[in-house]
């Protein structure tokens, strides 16, 4: 596996192979951004932090808002709220050097606990992703549909742990999840593992994981309001708890199950006012999917927000703020 890593693994900007060892600021950075969301996603966002935030200690220093702006559009949006909240404390008490210290960090658990011990300070940890789950999961030919495999995958991925360069291991491992050991159509013949691999052997490995069957997403409904002038929005904070919390935000209705006639959606708009409605966006986030009615009206806010253009915003709001436009 190793040897393999070191002809094929992946060139990242937060990584560094064999001898070389990692920043844990940027080895921590880049774990945070990577929860839920691809390599591809991650660089530019990743490459901006960097050029803003060059040490924690800057990062600690910023102004959330600043934070949560550089954020926005890379969703599950609790991590920049952690990530900062962290950043902090780690400005004041220096970086751990295990896996305990990184534990009790807002925002860290055990999986992204363990891939910074591995990865910064090269220690033996069992690193499990969902990559690394789908690796072990066709390895051994686990017959267990995930989710409820999850402990029985970790406790097989901690009978390879080794002590020899674990934090390549641990990398080598992602790296043959994302590239080789893929959901579909594995790439087998490129496999280090091949001939070990039981799934492979059963001629059928892209069936494992096996899957336990999704229940239906839920859809639930609401309206968003637009106010322009030029090319900025009237925007506003939403709360810190809750879904999108501290992010910058168009006036919206709550988000519900039942539909919102137009009557109940304009007596929750920002003010009074000839509200248009210009059509609807859908967006789908982990636990259920959004329809929004998106309604217009040239008027003057009365509320508390700011004018801002559609940069520092969520995509579901993005999304609203751009409905109709041509850009």
């Amino acid at each position: 596996m190793l040897s393999w890593y070191d002809q094929a693994g992946r060139s990242l900007p937060w990584r560094a192979k064999g001898n070389n060892s990692a920043d844990a600021y940027r080895v921590w950075l880049s774990e945070i951004m990577l929860q839920q969301t691809t390599v591809a996603a991650v660089a530019p966002y990743f490459a901006r932090f960097l050029e803003g935030w060059p040490t924690v200690a800057d990062l600690a220093a910023a102004p959330r808002e600043d934070v949560l702006s550089a954020w926005a559009g890379l969703g599950y949006y609790s991590r920049a709220r952690n990530l900062h909240a962290a950043a902090q404390q780690l400005a004041a008490d220096g970086m751990p050097e295990t896996e305990e210290g990184w534990l009790k960090l807002p925002g860290v658990g055990a999986y992204t606990a363990a891939a910074i011990a591995a990865i910064a300070y090269d220690l033996p940890a069992n690193v499990v992703d969902g990559n690394v789950e789908r690796v072990i999961a066709r390895l051994r030919a686990v017959e267990t549909p995930l989710p409820d495999a999850k402990p029985e995958l970790r406790a097989l991925a901690a009978e390879l742990v080794t002590a020899n360069h674990p934090g390549d291991y641990a990398q080598a491992l992602m790296d043959l999840g994302a590239t080789v050991c893929t959901p579909k159509s594995p790439k087998c013949e490129q496999c280090p593992w091949q001939s070990a691999c039981a799934a492979y052997a059963t001629g059928q490995p892209e069936t494992y994981p096996r899957r336990a069957a999704k229940a239906e997403r839920p859809r639930r409904y609401g309206a968003v309001f637009r106010i322009q002038r030029d090319d900025t929005f009237w925007l506003v904070r939403r709360p810190d708890k809750g879904l999108l919390g501290g992010m910058a935000a168009l006036p919206t209705t709550e988000w519900r199950a039942k539909k919102f006639t137009r009557a109940e959606a304009l007596a929750a708009a920002p003010v009074s006012a000839a509200w248009k409605k210009i059509g609807q966006i859908e967006h789908v986030f982990t636990h259920f999917a959004l329809t929004l009615d998106v309604y217009e009206a040239d008027c003057a806010p009365s509320n508390d927000g700011w004018w801002a253009d559609a940069s520092a915003l969520p995509t579901v709001f993005k999304k609203a703020a751009l409905k109709g436009r041509d850009h």
